[in-house]
């Protein structure tokens, strides 16, 4: 059973930097296509933000987080990475990351929640104005 585990949130100041990781274990990491989702405080759904392809090839960004947020992998590491910098307030969330067997790319799918097989627990970003 693949397990994900978030770490890298924190409190920021608005035009900061963190760096989230998702550390997979349990399964072969490479197979997995690997998304970052978030929920911020006060919503009941999870916001797709970026995907990245088995390879590391492909990535995929919402529109709010393009030129600001980079989604990066290390298979040898079993690790996911997002780079977020000049953060803003409406940044603020819960971050999860997800991961799914299938390396279909079409947005429509891979920006669906209810498309992947597997979750971390959350790692909270809290951006301050």
């Amino acid at each position: 059973q693949v397990q994900l585990v978030e770490s890298g949130g924190g409190l920021v100041q608005a035009g900061g930097s963190l760096r989230l990781l998702c550390a997979g274990s349990g399964g072969t990491f490479r197979s997995l296509t690997v998304a970052w989702f978030r929920q911020a405080p006060g919503k009941e759904e999870r916001e797709f933000v970026a995907r990245v392809s088995r390879s590391g090839g492909g990535t995929n960004y919402f529109d709010s987080v393009k030129g600001r947020f980079t989604i990066s992998r290390d298979n040898a590491k079993n690790t996911v990475f997002l780079q977020m910098n000049s953060l803003k307030p409406e940044d603020t969330a819960v971050y999860y990351c997800a991961a799914r067997n299938s390396a279909d790319s079409l947005y429509s799918t891979i920006a669906k929640p209810d498309r992947y097989n597997y979750w971390g627990q959350g790692t909270r970003v809290t951006v301050s104005s």
